[in-house]
């Protein structure tokens, strides 16, 4: 696999030295920020400036939609909440729920089955026997909707009034929805928290708890990997503060049994350690479970279904290295690594975790890929792109061949007729060919500038930290430095995958923790002279805190 450093800006050090906001500056810029405005927006973000009209909404279409939520309300019509099975859709439709709920309105979640129903807005699932016996007047669509026309007529058809709320790529032709709130600038919950801070401000009852939703809004935000930039970084900075102080006994018992710190909790720990427990229902069970744990009031249930969670999460982290080794040992043994897109299918891969295992293979090979479960008449596939590469549009050029396709530009999924599959393949293959080039398919290492280790300090590392969350379109700043000497290293780690190494250039040194490179070793010596890209860190051993380098990429 071909992998190359970028240096993205170039740290000029004058006379009087080194100035720590000449540093800052060039971080700024490589994320696009170079006027007053735009800097002063994005390190001192107001929730204020988070409203509809600045992500892009249709006003029109969303004064419609509160119109016809505020009539049903009234008139005690059943609505129906319908989300979608991952953290995005969970805490979308909790927030949806619960605002509805305390306006007095009769209201119902439902969430769909993965196996049994599928993905989003479906004849499968408005024909589900809970759903009808509810009879319901006025659907709420969370995460998704924008492609669920037909869905959508039947539900005309039925005297059923569909709201779409979602934030997916849209298609030519829209639903014909009573109204659709949209935007491509938000996750899922983030349209549903701003949906609901319209509802609350139509009532005097919801007056004070303006943001008893904004944690929930900032784990979909961090779940759902879209970029930490604009309102998006908005709802995570202030959402982040309501979650250290959560009252919320579900999420609770969640961190209780992920033994994680809830007031030091940030992006990381909702995306690796939260996120997939919350996401682990949806994926093998029924996301009911965590969407119940969001909302329960009660500490009892909340603790009894964390536990549940927690059980499940370990079943899915089975599932997942499984269907993971089988489909790279399946690219290997085959010879696919070399094709410019990688398309596996198997009947042993479960629905819940082919997305896992689409992203396992991109870290893997470097590819977009496409994962499918197998099943008799017809099969699911889940993709991962590479950056730069935008997977909805490519998936669209083949749109006949699907029963349906939906996603985003990194990340999406379809529906085949099975004995479709191989003309699929084919045809996916070849127009790969002539879209991916082979600097698409080099893994590129985004190194913010090149420093000595001299200059790293804690007031640099305090500094930097000015610029979190980091995430999606902010990434966590990446340097460089060369010729570094290693002066010991060992590895570590269970299965001795993780690389722990003492590094020093002239008078300097530091610890750096490299996980996932514990392979480098073989090639490794002390006395050896290396580059190496990391980011800064602080490691607490004993009670001492010190800074640590996290290493990205190492140059032997």
């Amino acid at each position: 696999m071909q992998k190359k450093w970028q240096a993205l800006g170039k740290l000029k050090i004058n006379d009087s030295g080194f100035k720590i906001d000449d540093l800052i500056k060039i971080l700024l810029e490589n994320r696009g920020l170079k006027t007053k405005k735009e800097i002063d927006t994005f390190l001192h973000p107001q929730l204020s400036d988070v409203t509809p009209k600045n992500v892009g909404i249709d006003l029109a279409q969303l004064k419609k939609a509160i119109s016809r939520i505020e009539k049903a309300i009234k008139n005690k019509e059943q609505i129906v909440v319908f989300g979608d099975y991952d953290v995005d859709g969970i805490t979308g439709s909790a927030i949806l729920w619960e605002t509805l709920y305390a306006r007095g309105a009769k209201v119902m979640p439902f969430i769909p089955n993965r196996k049994e129903e599928g993905y989003g807005l479906s004849l499968k699932a408005l024909q589900n026997e809970e759903l009808r016996t509810k009879n319901p007047t006025l659907i709420i669509t969370v995460d998704n909707g924008i492609v669920a026309n037909e869905a959508v007529t039947f539900a005309n058809e039925n005297n059923i009034d569909v709201i779409i709320t979602d934030h997916h790529t849209a298609s030519e032709t829209l639903p014909d929805a009573y109204a659709i709130v949209h935007t491509t600038k938000l996750c899922g919950a983030g349209v549903a928290y701003l949906l609901s801070q319209e509802l609350k401000g139509k009532s005097k009852k919801s007056k004070g708890d303006e943001d008893i939703h904004l944690e929930l809004a900032a784990l979909g935000t961090v779940a759902d990997l879209v970029p930490l930039v604009g309102a998006n970084r908005t709802i995570v900075f202030e959402g982040l503060k309501k979650l250290h102080q959560t009252k919320r006994p579900g999420l609770i018992a969640l961190f209780q049994q992920a033994k994680v710190d809830q007031e030091s909790i940030g992006v990381y720990e909702i995306g690796y350690i939260i996120g997939p427990r919350l996401n682990a229902s949806g994926r093998i069970e029924s996301a009911m479970d965590s969407l119940r744990l969001l909302c329960t009031t009660k500490k009892e249930r909340g603790e009894e279904l964390a536990a549940k969670l927690e059980l499940v999460n370990r079943e899915r982290q089975q599932l997942l290295r499984e269907g993971a080794q089988h489909a790279i040992e399946s690219i290997t043994s085959e010879g696919l690594g070399a094709r410019k897109i990688l398309i596996v299918a198997h009947e042993s891969y479960e629905e819940g975790v082919i997305g896992l295992i689409a992203g396992k293979l991109v870290e893997a090979f470097y590819r977009p890929a496409i994962v499918l479960s197998l099943k008799e008449s017809v099969s699911k596939a889940s993709v991962r792109s590479v950056s730069g590469f935008n997977i909805i549009e490519f998936l669209r050029l083949h749109k006949d061949h699907f029963v349906n396709v939906g996603g985003h530009p990194m990340a999406a999924g379809f529906t085949v007729e099975t004995v479709k599959i191989e003309i699929l393949k084919k045809a996916l293959e070849k127009k790969a060919e002539s879209l991916l080039t082979q600097e698409l398919l080099t893994r590129t290492l985004k190194i913010d500038c090149e420093l000595p280790l001299s200059l790293l300090s804690k007031d640099l590392y305090n500094s930097i930290q000015q610029l979190s969350p980091f995430g999606m379109s902010n990434p966590e700043p990446v340097f460089a430095s060369k010729k570094v000497t290693v002066e010991n290293f060992r590895v570590i780690g269970k299965e001795g995958n993780h690389l722990k190494l003492i590094l020093r250039q002239e008078s300097d040194t530091f610890d750096a923790i490299a996980f996932g490179m514990g392979e480098i070793a073989t090639s490794l010596k002390s006395g050896d002279m290396i580059d190496v890209a990391y980011s800064l860190d602080e490691n607490t051993w004993n009670g001492e805190t010190k800074l640590q380098l996290k290493v990205k990429d190492i140059l032997v």
